[in-house]
């Protein structure tokens, strides 16, 4: 299997598993990733998931350039409509995203970065966009993705030079939430994920999905649309339990209704 995928204690962790190609992502992978994806967003059992890639050495480097079934042109004229890994700006997973970078994110490894909602990234990862330096594009996600999360000479710099970035500078870009040091990237992981796990999943998905839903609109009209997540968390026996969980002094216990 290309794609390793799991479910426990309301985690789903997504491990790209093809280091020996540095995590390059071939259509056979891409494939699987986008049918993870369709899984995580039909269950109601997940609260956050976690990608990433095998090996500590990269997170993914991107499309298989060995993988030359198709043009560019055929390349970017096949559907894509999550754009790279099925992830860099999928809109319809209410289920918060973690990108656990371990290396090189590079090219469409990059993109997916891009469609997380976390990004933890040990000190070691580079990331970069370095289409141009072999007569392609970022057609998935980083074009349309990046101008998007950072200033727009800061995201221009990225496309147009193709340069590696490490995991710091990334933080002051502000595409980072964490950098953690040598051998910390478990815990740093591991951390995140209790945090938001702690809270009440119908919270989470409600969050998200007014996230995604509205960005586009001015912040009354964002406001004012009630989004079906925000509705069911409202109605929900968890926002009466998180209320008398902090009256009563004690950790809430959620169900997720």
């Amino acid at each position: 299997m290309s794609v390793h995928y799991e479910v426990r204690d309301r985690v789903a962790r997504v491990t790209i598993d093809r280091p020996e190609v540095m995590n390059a992502i071939d259509q056979k992978t891409e494939a699987a990733l986008e049918r993870i994806w369709c899984d995580i967003e039909e269950r109601d059992d997940i609260s956050v998931a976690v990608l990433t890639g095998a090996g500590e050495k990269a997170f993914s480097v991107g499309a298989d350039m060995k993988d030359g079934s198709l043009s560019g042109l055929e390349y970017w004229a096949a559907p894509r409509p999550n754009g790279f890994g099925g992830i860099s700006f999928r809109r319809s997973l209410d289920v918060p995203v973690i990108a656990r970078v371990n290396g090189y994110a590079l090219g469409g490894g990059f993109e997916m970065v891009l469609g997380a909602d976390i990004v933890l990234a040990a000190e070691t990862a580079k990331f970069g966009l370095p289409e141009a330096r072999v007569g392609r594009m970022p057609l998935d996600g980083g074009m349309v993705m990046l101008q998007r999360k950072i200033p727009h000479n800061l995201a221009m710099g990225v496309m147009l030079a193709g340069r590696r970035i490490d995991a710091a500078t990334m933080e002051r870009f502000g595409l980072v939430n964490e950098v953690a040091g040598a051998g910390e990237l478990h815990a740093v992981t591991d951390r995140w994920i209790e945090d938001i796990a702690a809270s009440a999943p119908l919270s989470l998905r409600a969050i998200k999905q007014v996230v995604n839903r509205t960005g586009h609109l001015s912040p009354r009209e964002a406001q004012a649309m009630k989004l079906p997540a925000v509705v069911k968390a409202l109605k929900s026996a968890d926002a009466d339990e998180g209320v008398r969980a902090f009256l009563e002094k004690r950790a809430p216990v959620w169900q997720g209704a």
